[in-house]
């Protein structure tokens, strides 16, 4: 008599169960990111500076270049990018903290009528006291220094980057020695539209942010909002947070001019902010980036908020690459994730580039 319970034959698991052992270790591997975070963000931040910073490894090696030289030029880029927006940030924070105490007398002066004017509205007090508080020195100065205090905490995190930075470009080189960077054609095809979309997203990315910098600056110069230099740098940085990058860009400009020339600058600061981002980065920019990107902007919101919590402030600037990433290594492995990968935003052009063959390395 055959024993069916002994024969080692066990019966396939069902796909709910698949799903739901797919979603719990989902949950404990982005826990342990969380738990991790410190060593996490220095980590990725690295790798995405030297995804961007390789490229220039080759043209060096195709000139004669030593493989070792040609590295180290790779690593010399790298710390370049990330000792200009290290020098941005510094200038930006130095120059708001100055500022500060210049318009205290002007912030209160302009939470007393904010506080005043909601009042003759018919809002509760409580109302007014919390709106009155958002623009007092006393609160503002605080938030200031928590910013700070972040900013510090990714500078001390700072030597990691530049460590992780060597490391990571030195395996580049090797593994672009080895033939197939991932043990398969189809494997390098996803590895190698992966790179190139990081790239392209960020040099992208980079350069309307720049515009976008010296047009708000030079607006905001030329209506008298003080620090514009601020400002613009804000601006720049701020546009490589998707989604909500602008707003946030917008507010310390728009409050400050809100209180040196009333409402009526205040309006004309957020109509001119909402003008150049509309056409420059809802209109144009998507197009340079949409092929290298693919995501939809559900999740490109979510990326960010998601990641922000997990890794912490620098997340929301990597949220894309991550979130490309998790896709990368998932979903486009696996022919039958097709609802998925079309709910994430990709579309058949970008399949059909995704299962070519690589022509390239990167």
């Amino acid at each position: 008599m055959t024993d069916a319970a002994g024969s080692g034959s066990r019966a396939p698991l069902g796909h709910g169960t698949r799903v739901l052992l797919t979603l719990a270790a989902a949950v404990v591997v982005f826990v342990g990111i969380w738990l991790a975070r410190d060593i996490v963000a220095p980590a990725a931040l690295a790798a995405v500076v030297v995804i961007i910073a390789n490229p220039v490894r080759r043209p060096l090696e195709n000139r004669g270049w030593p493989k070792w030289l040609a590295t180290t030029a790779v690593i010399a880029v790298a710390y370049l990018i990330l000792l200009a927006v290290a020098a941005l940030v510094v200038v930006a924070f130095a120059q708001f903290i100055a500022m500060l105490p210049d318009y205290a007398d002007e912030l209160q002066a302009t939470a007393r009528s904010v506080a005043a004017w909601i009042e003759s509205l018919g809002l509760s007090q409580a109302t007014a006291d919390a709106t009155s508080a958002a623009l007092d020195p006393a609160t503002i100065v605080p938030i200031v220094t928590a910013l700070g205090e972040s900013v510090l905490g990714i500078a001390t995190a700072f030597f990691f980057v530049l460590a992780y930075a060597i490391f990571m470009a030195a395996d580049a080189a090797r593994v672009a020695r080895s033939g197939l960077m991932f043990g398969s054609a189809a494997a390098d095809a996803i590895g190698l539209r992966y790179f190139s979309g990081v790239r392209r997203y960020y040099v992208v990315n980079a350069t309307f942010g720049a515009i976008v910098a010296v047009i708000d600056g030079l607006l905001l110069w030329a209506l008298g909002v003080p620090v514009p230099v601020v400002w613009a740098i804000l601006a720049f940085v701020t546009n490589f947070v998707p989604n909500i990058g602008f707003v946030l860009g917008l507010i310390p400009p728009a409050v400050l001019a809100l209180v040196v020339g009333g409402w009526q600058l205040a309006l004309v600061v957020v109509l001119a902010y909402s003008v150049i981002n509309v056409v420059l980065q809802v209109l144009v920019q998507p197009k340079f980036v949409s092929d290298a990107v693919s995501l939809s902007l559900t999740i490109t919101f979510v990326s960010v908020v998601f990641w922000t919590l997990v890794i912490g402030p620098v997340g929301a600037i990597l949220s894309i690459p991550l979130t490309l990433l998790v896709r990368a290594l998932v979903l486009e492995p696996d022919d039958r994730a097709v609802t998925l990968r079309r709910l994430s935003g990709e579309s058949p052009e970008s399949r059909e580039s995704r299962v070519a063959p690589p022509l390239a390395r990167g």
